[in-house]
């Protein structure tokens, strides 16, 4: 499986001969998002919430397929469990729901967090279940911070991850950098580029963080 890191939480994963896209951006969304407009067609694209910076499915090209919200969705072969969350810290009081997804490709158990902004209950751990490859939101304010998203992390046991919803050149929101999470961890690969891939007959050994940068 190959995975390319547009910027922000979106994401190509490729495999099965499956394009999957996470929570596009609409690029200039909330005055932030400076991104480039995401071109490559998907079969799928998934969407954690209703922010632009994460359901822009308008901009892209082709016909996905989209899936939302809580429960089941087999799309293409492919089941997508969605994890009813939360964007804040008060039960969507704040900024609404959020949805977690996690779903199979080439092998590989990919969880991807979303907007998430509190750490997780046993409930909701146990529901997200095994994770090879955990996407996970690190910038804080509007999601988990850094400190949280370690707790989170240490909670789901992934055995890779890949930070995201943080701040770079490109995005200008009031949230924290990627080192702010990287601080103290050892087992931190910089990939310099913006994609990686990864066998599932490698990835379920060992554990790693692997930083990349965005593509657009």
């Amino acid at each position: 499986m190959e995975v390319k890191w547009y910027g922000h939480a979106a994401f190509l994963l490729q495999g099965e001969g499956i394009k999957i896209i996470t929570d596009p951006y609409e690029p200039g969304a909330y005055g932030g998002i400076s991104y480039g407009p995401i071109k490559d067609e998907a079969d799928i694209v998934t969407v954690s919430h209703d922010h632009s910076d994460h359901n822009y499915v308008a901009g892209l090209p082709g016909s996905p397929q989209v899936v939302k919200g809580a429960g089941q969705h087999q799309v293409k072969g492919i089941v997508f469990k969605g994890i009813a969350t939360y964007h804040d810290r008060s039960k969507g009081s704040e900024r609404g729901p959020n949805t977690i997804f996690t779903f199979t490709l080439d092998g590989i158990r990919v969880c991807h967090l979303g907007d998430l902004g509190h750490t997780l209950s046993e409930q909701e751990v146990k529901e997200i279940g095994e994770v090879d490859l955990l996407l996970i939101p690190v910038g804080g304010f509007y999601t988990i911070d850094p400190k949280e998203a370690t707790t989170v992390m240490e909670q789901i046991k992934p055995h890779r991850v890949i930070p995201m919803h943080f701040k770079t050149p490109k995005c200008n929101f009031p949230i924290e950098g990627v080192e702010a999470f990287l601080a103290g961890k050892k087992e931190v690969r910089r990939v310099g580029g913006s994609t990686v891939s990864f066998k599932a007959a490698e990835i379920k050994e060992g554990f790693e963080i692997v930083v990349l940068e965005p593509a657009l």
